[in-house]
Protein backbone atom coordinates (compact mmCIF):
# COMPACT_ATOMS: atom_id res chain seq x y z
CA UNK A 1 0.00 0.00 0.00
CA UNK A 2 1.52 3.83 -0.89
CA UNK A 3 1.99 6.01 1.42
CA UNK A 4 -0.25 8.88 0.39
CA UNK A 5 1.27 11.18 3.28
CA UNK A 6 3.15 14.87 2.60
CA UNK A 7 4.25 17.31 4.59
CA UNK A 8 5.16 21.27 4.40
CA UNK A 9 5.95 24.32 5.97
CA UNK A 10 3.24 27.40 5.98
CA UNK A 11 4.23 31.21 6.75
CA UNK A 12 2.97 34.54 7.26
CA UNK A 13 2.89 37.83 8.52
CA UNK A 14 -0.61 37.42 9.89
CA UNK A 15 -3.25 35.01 10.46
CA UNK A 16 -6.72 34.82 11.83
CA UNK A 17 -8.30 31.78 13.47
CA UNK A 18 -11.58 33.24 14.55
CA UNK A 19 -13.04 31.90 17.23
CA UNK A 20 -16.63 31.40 16.68
CA UNK A 21 -18.24 33.26 20.18
CA UNK A 22 -16.63 36.22 19.78
CA UNK A 23 -18.15 37.10 16.38
CA UNK A 24 -21.49 37.58 17.57
CA UNK A 25 -21.00 41.58 17.89
CA UNK A 26 -18.59 42.13 14.81
CA UNK A 27 -15.50 41.25 16.28
CA UNK A 28 -13.26 38.62 15.43
CA UNK A 29 -10.33 37.18 18.23
CA UNK A 30 -8.15 34.78 16.71
CA UNK A 31 -7.65 31.09 18.24
CA UNK A 32 -4.07 30.56 19.50
CA UNK A 33 -3.73 28.01 16.88
CA UNK A 34 -4.69 26.81 13.35
CA UNK A 35 -7.99 24.47 13.60
CA UNK A 36 -8.14 21.37 12.20
CA UNK A 37 -10.69 22.89 9.44
CA UNK A 38 -8.06 25.72 8.18
CA UNK A 39 -5.12 23.17 7.48
CA UNK A 40 -7.18 20.90 5.65
CA UNK A 41 -8.81 23.97 3.59
CA UNK A 42 -5.30 25.39 3.19
CA UNK A 43 -3.88 21.70 2.12
CA UNK A 44 -6.89 21.45 -0.20
CA UNK A 45 -5.64 24.95 -1.94
CA UNK A 46 -1.87 23.15 -2.32
CA UNK A 47 -3.85 20.46 -4.35
CA UNK A 48 -7.74 19.05 -3.96
CA UNK A 49 -9.65 16.66 -5.95
CA UNK A 50 -13.00 15.43 -5.10
CA UNK A 51 -11.46 11.61 -5.74
CA UNK A 52 -9.88 12.09 -2.28
CA UNK A 53 -10.21 13.71 1.02
CA UNK A 54 -6.99 15.06 2.91
CA UNK A 55 -6.63 14.22 6.47
CA UNK A 56 -4.44 16.66 8.69
CA UNK A 57 -1.97 14.21 10.78
CA UNK A 58 -0.27 17.69 12.89
CA UNK A 59 0.72 20.63 12.82
CA UNK A 60 3.97 21.38 14.72
CA UNK A 61 4.11 25.00 16.04
CA UNK A 62 7.56 26.60 14.91
CA UNK A 63 7.25 30.26 16.49
CA UNK A 64 6.19 31.95 19.71
CA UNK A 65 2.24 32.56 19.83
CA UNK A 66 2.14 36.36 19.64
CA UNK A 67 -1.49 38.79 18.67
CA UNK A 68 -1.55 41.93 17.95
CA UNK A 69 -5.11 44.26 17.65
CA UNK A 70 -5.92 46.18 14.43
CA UNK A 71 -8.80 48.58 14.42
CA UNK A 72 -10.88 47.42 11.27
CA UNK A 73 -13.28 49.14 8.74
CA UNK A 74 -15.70 46.06 7.53
CA UNK A 75 -18.53 47.08 5.26
CA UNK A 76 -22.44 46.95 6.32
CA UNK A 77 -24.84 45.09 4.88
CA UNK A 78 -26.98 48.09 4.03
CA UNK A 79 -24.38 50.52 2.94
CA UNK A 80 -21.06 52.18 4.53
CA UNK A 81 -18.59 50.68 7.29
CA UNK A 82 -18.58 50.18 10.33
CA UNK A 83 -15.74 50.30 12.52
CA UNK A 84 -14.64 46.62 14.42
CA UNK A 85 -11.16 45.53 16.10
CA UNK A 86 -9.92 42.42 14.88
CA UNK A 87 -7.23 40.75 17.04
CA UNK A 88 -4.37 38.60 15.22
CA UNK A 89 -1.85 36.30 15.29
CA UNK A 90 1.45 37.37 14.63
CA UNK A 91 4.62 36.17 12.21
CA UNK A 92 3.07 32.82 11.64
CA UNK A 93 4.86 29.67 10.98
CA UNK A 94 3.63 26.15 10.93
CA UNK A 95 4.43 22.29 9.75
CA UNK A 96 1.85 19.80 8.73
CA UNK A 97 1.84 16.55 8.15
CA UNK A 98 -1.10 15.05 6.24
CA UNK A 99 -2.15 12.56 3.87
CA UNK A 100 -4.81 11.71 1.49
CA UNK A 101 -7.33 8.78 1.24
CA UNK A 102 -10.17 7.69 -1.03
CA UNK A 103 -13.93 9.35 -0.74
CA UNK A 104 -15.52 6.16 -0.81
CA UNK A 105 -18.71 8.26 -1.49
CA UNK A 106 -17.31 9.27 -4.74
CA UNK A 107 -17.78 5.29 -6.41
CA UNK A 108 -17.92 7.30 -10.24
CA UNK A 109 -14.47 8.35 -9.67
CA UNK A 110 -12.93 4.95 -9.09
CA UNK A 111 -10.90 5.27 -12.20
CA UNK A 112 -9.20 8.25 -11.06
CA UNK A 113 -7.73 6.35 -8.07
CA UNK A 114 -4.14 6.61 -8.63
CA UNK A 115 -2.22 6.99 -5.33
CA UNK A 116 1.24 7.82 -6.93
CA UNK A 117 -0.24 10.01 -9.40
CA UNK A 118 -2.05 12.57 -6.68
CA UNK A 119 0.88 11.82 -4.62
CA UNK A 120 3.00 13.22 -7.62
CA UNK A 121 1.11 16.09 -8.24
CA UNK A 122 0.82 17.01 -4.65
CA UNK A 123 4.20 17.08 -3.69
CA UNK A 124 5.11 19.41 -7.04
CA UNK A 125 2.32 21.45 -6.23
CA UNK A 126 3.97 22.28 -2.93
CA UNK A 127 7.18 22.99 -4.37
CA UNK A 128 5.20 25.75 -6.45
CA UNK A 129 3.53 27.90 -3.54
CA UNK A 130 0.23 25.66 -4.34
CA UNK A 131 -2.23 25.86 -6.59
CA UNK A 132 -4.25 28.38 -5.58
CA UNK A 133 -3.59 31.42 -3.64
CA UNK A 134 -3.23 30.55 0.28
CA UNK A 135 -4.79 32.23 3.21
CA UNK A 136 -4.64 32.24 7.12
CA UNK A 137 -7.98 31.84 8.15
CA UNK A 138 -8.84 34.70 6.12
CA UNK A 139 -8.56 36.37 3.00
CA UNK A 140 -6.75 39.67 4.21
CA UNK A 141 -4.09 37.36 6.09
CA UNK A 142 -1.91 35.91 2.72
CA UNK A 143 -0.15 32.88 3.83
CA UNK A 144 3.55 30.82 2.05
CA UNK A 145 3.86 27.73 1.55
CA UNK A 146 6.99 25.51 0.55
CA UNK A 147 8.75 22.36 1.05
CA UNK A 148 10.69 21.34 4.45
CA UNK A 149 14.45 21.55 3.48
CA UNK A 150 15.79 18.23 4.67
CA UNK A 151 18.97 20.08 6.19
CA UNK A 152 16.31 22.28 7.78
CA UNK A 153 13.87 19.10 9.23
CA UNK A 154 15.56 18.98 12.55
CA UNK A 155 15.33 22.87 13.28
CA UNK A 156 14.40 24.02 16.67
CA UNK A 157 10.67 25.59 17.39
CA UNK A 158 9.85 27.77 19.96
CA UNK A 159 7.76 25.42 22.58
CA UNK A 160 10.34 22.36 21.55
CA UNK A 161 10.49 20.78 25.45
CA UNK A 162 7.61 23.39 26.84
CA UNK A 163 5.50 20.20 28.38
CA UNK A 164 1.62 20.37 27.69
CA UNK A 165 -0.64 23.67 26.70
CA UNK A 166 -3.75 23.33 27.04
CA UNK A 167 -5.93 24.74 23.98
CA UNK A 168 -8.99 24.92 25.64
CA UNK A 169 -13.06 23.53 23.74
CA UNK A 170 -12.23 24.39 19.81
CA UNK A 171 -13.89 24.46 17.00
CA UNK A 172 -12.32 21.24 15.17
CA UNK A 173 -14.31 21.51 11.50
CA UNK A 174 -16.93 20.54 9.18
CA UNK A 175 -18.44 17.08 7.68
CA UNK A 176 -19.46 18.04 4.55
CA UNK A 177 -22.28 16.23 2.61
CA UNK A 178 -19.73 14.36 0.01
CA UNK A 179 -17.32 13.01 2.95
CA UNK A 180 -20.16 11.01 5.35
CA UNK A 181 -22.87 8.01 3.95
CA UNK A 182 -25.41 10.12 5.59
CA UNK A 183 -25.51 13.54 2.84
CA UNK A 184 -25.10 15.71 6.51
CA UNK A 185 -23.55 18.98 7.21
CA UNK A 186 -21.96 18.61 10.07
CA UNK A 187 -19.91 20.66 12.54
CA UNK A 188 -17.64 19.25 15.02
CA UNK A 189 -15.39 20.72 18.23
CA UNK A 190 -13.08 18.96 20.80
CA UNK A 191 -10.62 19.74 23.38
CA UNK A 192 -7.01 19.54 22.48
CA UNK A 193 -3.91 19.75 24.10
CA UNK A 194 -0.42 20.73 22.34
CA UNK A 195 2.74 18.88 23.67
CA UNK A 196 5.66 20.13 22.64
CA UNK A 197 4.66 22.36 20.12
CA UNK A 198 2.51 19.60 18.05
CA UNK A 199 -0.73 18.96 18.17
CA UNK A 200 -1.95 15.50 17.03
CA UNK A 201 -5.29 15.80 15.48
CA UNK A 202 -7.46 12.59 16.26
CA UNK A 203 -9.58 11.37 12.75
CA UNK A 204 -12.53 13.20 11.38
CA UNK A 205 -14.73 10.19 12.17
CA UNK A 206 -12.95 9.75 15.83
CA UNK A 207 -16.03 9.17 18.54
CA UNK A 208 -13.65 11.85 21.01
CA UNK A 209 -15.35 14.95 18.40
CA UNK A 210 -18.50 16.44 19.72
CA UNK A 211 -20.64 16.73 16.93
CA UNK A 212 -23.94 18.46 15.71
CA UNK A 213 -25.79 18.43 12.49
CA UNK A 214 -26.46 21.38 10.48
CA UNK A 215 -28.53 20.58 7.79
CA UNK A 216 -29.52 16.85 6.65
CA UNK A 217 -29.28 15.03 3.72
CA UNK A 218 -27.91 17.68 1.55
CA UNK A 219 -27.59 17.06 -2.30
CA UNK A 220 -24.20 16.33 -3.34
CA UNK A 221 -22.61 18.33 -6.40
CA UNK A 222 -21.80 15.38 -9.21
CA UNK A 223 -18.99 14.73 -10.97
CA UNK A 224 -17.69 13.21 -13.88
CA UNK A 225 -14.08 12.21 -15.01
CA UNK A 226 -13.68 14.02 -18.96
CA UNK A 227 -16.34 16.99 -18.25
CA UNK A 228 -16.13 18.66 -14.72
CA UNK A 229 -13.18 16.67 -13.30
CA UNK A 230 -9.80 16.05 -15.33
CA UNK A 231 -8.93 12.25 -15.25
CA UNK A 232 -5.89 12.67 -17.30
CA UNK A 233 -2.61 13.11 -15.85
CA UNK A 234 -2.02 17.21 -14.79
Amino acid sequence: MIDTSIEYEIRGRYALFSDPITRIGGEKFSYQVPTYQALKGITESIYWKPTFIWVIDSVRIMNRIQTEGKGIRPIKLKGGNDLSYYTYLKDVRYRIKAHFEWNTNRPDLDPDRSAMKHLSIAQRSIEKGGRRDIFLGTRECQGYVEPIDSADVESAGFYDGYGELDLGYMFYGFSYPDENAEGDFIQKFWHPVMKNGVIEFPRPDSEVLSSRTIRSQQRVKPFKLGENVNGKEE
